[in-house]
């Protein structure tokens, strides 16, 4: 499992991980700024002076998934990781990502109040040998507190158990944080997440419709990008059948006849990919009670919206709006269509 120490730049969430590993039996301190600080080294200057932050790079936030995964299946174990997270969806995304490798997560938030945090700012140490250490160190961390503030005001203080460390050293936060997580006062988050591909995948996606004839998509917590309801088809299940349980799961919607098919689309293998068949059904239209039941907010679903086709378009990647686009062609046609990457074929 991960216990993941987040809280504002400066909360002292590294020191108190260095403690921590001392409390945890055969537990190991993970540091996701040493992925940022190898970046630095393999990355073209040009991508870099792109993002403001490494964790705005895809690559940071896959490499911290796949190397926690790796010491963890090294070393067995706990991995402590100290690292702040202020953005939702790079916590889903991240979370979700261990959640596919059945990776259990602790959250914990450290809160020293904000006079407290500021004065632990200032007394930063700022390596001497660090070009523009001042700025790189202290004066990023003052310019993240209203960042986190803001995090706080929504999803984090949900999300993470705090602990308050105003009147706590980074032992005695530790001795806490030890108790809280082997006591289960701090839960496994319950991110959801089916495990990755290892080979080509069936998957069965339904479109829904409102009165205004718009369809349903949905923001998976897991994952970035919008998507329709459904997901992988599970061994021995009908794809007419995974898509009606997968509808259910994400939405709360039970769907009481089988959906027609639209679309069968072939996804070529884009590594790391392994691609396979995408189908999509039509599962009708909902009246406005039924669209005002879905459950939300939920461990699967960050946010769903009825959209026209011209507004998928801006939300969709392009290969997936093809299939929309066709999909709807075919429901006018009352007839299914076969797609390779999003083209039809014959």
């Amino acid at each position: 499992m991960i216990v993941w120490i987040n809280g504002a730049f400066g909360a002292g969430k590294t020191t108190t991980a260095r403690e921590l590993i001392d409390l945890i039996p055969n537990s190991t301190l993970f540091d996701p700024e040493l992925i940022g600080a190898g970046l630095t080294q393999l990355l073209p200057a040009k991508r870099l002076a792109e993002v403001g932050d490494f964790q705005d790079l895809p690559i940071w936030r896959r490499l911290v998934v796949d190397t926690a995964a790796a010491m963890l299946a090294e070393l067995g174990g706990v991995l402590v990781v100290p690292m702040t997270l202020l953005r939702q969806d790079y916590r889903d995304e991240i979370f979700g990502g261990l959640a596919s490798r059945r990776i259990a997560v602790h959250h914990v938030l450290l809160a020293p109040a904000e006079t407290i945090l500021r004065e632990r700012i200032a007394d930063r140490e700022v390596p001497p040998d660090l070009p523009d250490g001042e700025i790189r160190v202290r004066q990023w961390s003052y310019d993240h507190i209203e960042p986190y503030h803001a995090a706080l005001a929504g999803w984090l203080t949900a999300d993470a158990h705090p602990v308050d460390t105003s009147a706590l050293t980074p032992y005695e936060a530790a001795v806490r944080i030890a108790g809280a997580v082997s006591g289960g006062t701090v839960p496994v988050c319950d991110i959801v997440q089916t495990p990755e591909p290892t080979s080509e995948t069936v998957a069965a996606g339904v479109l829904l419709f409102d009165e205004q004839d718009r369809v349903l998509l949905v923001d998976p917590t897991y994952k970035a990008g919008w998507e329709f309801p459904g997901g992988v088809v599970e061994s021995g299940e009908a794809p007419a059948r995974a898509g009606i349980r997968e509808v259910a799961e994400e939405t709360g919607i039970q769907l009481v006849d089988v959906p027609s098919l639209l679309v069968v689309d072939w996804e070529p293998p884009v590594p790391p990919a392994y691609g396979g068949l995408r189908l999509l059904y039509d599962g009708g239209r909902l009246d406005s009670d039924e669209a005002r039941r879905m459950l939300l907010p939920g461990p699967e679903l960050r946010a769903w919206r009825f959209v026209t086709e011209e507004e998928a378009a801006g939300l969709l990647p392009p290969v997936r709006y093809e299939r929309l686009r066709w999909a709807l062609r075919a429901r006018e046609r009352g007839a299914a269509l076969y797609l390779e990457a999003g083209v039809p074929k014959g």
